[in-house]
């Protein structure tokens, strides 16, 4: 759950929108459970849900809220410094902010979100190589999300090209590619 809905539009549409850093911790002990960052790169209207405006009886009627929808963004956008209470090594998290930065070159957000709706589709194939029939199986999940796109294969095929070029994923033969 996050604040109104509006400011945050505007806050992700600005070239100054803050990096997201979430802590979980055990409430008994306090120890830190996980604590990670999720870029700004990685914030684009999508992974914003409006909230329905507040009642006519509220002490702020109309106010309208939003949720960050953190399912929507890819693994490789949620850098830990802690997991499951186990410190992260520095080089790891390095790697893993150095992975994406290409994102932040991106100015263009309907592109951007492309490249985030990809990344999660490469995700939920589960494996680190896959083919682009894997990728096709979420034409009509991609359809629904994009329906002023027409061409959603040639879209895949076009983002899969983006990624590899950003060293993102490597082309491995005709069809196929591997996550790096």
């Amino acid at each position: 759950m996050d604040g109104a809905y509006h400011t945050m539009i505007e806050r992700l549409q600005s070239s100054n929108n803050p990096n997201f850093f979430l802590l979980n911790y055990d409430l008994e002990s306090f120890k830190v459970l996980n604590f990670l960052v999720i870029p700004k790169h990685f914030f684009v209207p999508e992974i914003i849900e409006k909230r329905k405006p507040l009642s006519p009886t509220a002490r702020r009627a109309g106010w309208v809220g939003c949720n960050i929808l953190l399912n929507h963004i890819p693994q490789t956008g949620k850098i830990f410094f802690v997991r499951d209470g186990q410190i992260e090594a520095k080089e790891k998290v390095l790697s893993d902010w150095k992975k994406t930065l290409f994102l932040r070159d991106e100015k263009e957000i309907s592109a951007k979100g492309w490249l985030l709706d990809t990344m999660l589709c490469v995700e939920k194939i589960g494996r680190k190589e896959f083919s682009l029939d894997d990728m096709y199986a979420f034409e009509n999940e991609l359809s629904k999300k994009h329906p002023d796109n027409r061409h959603i294969k040639d879209k895949i095929r076009q983002q899969l090209q983006v990624l590899r070029d950003k060293d993102y994923l490597e082309f491995t033969s005709r069809g196929n590619y591997r996550l790096k």
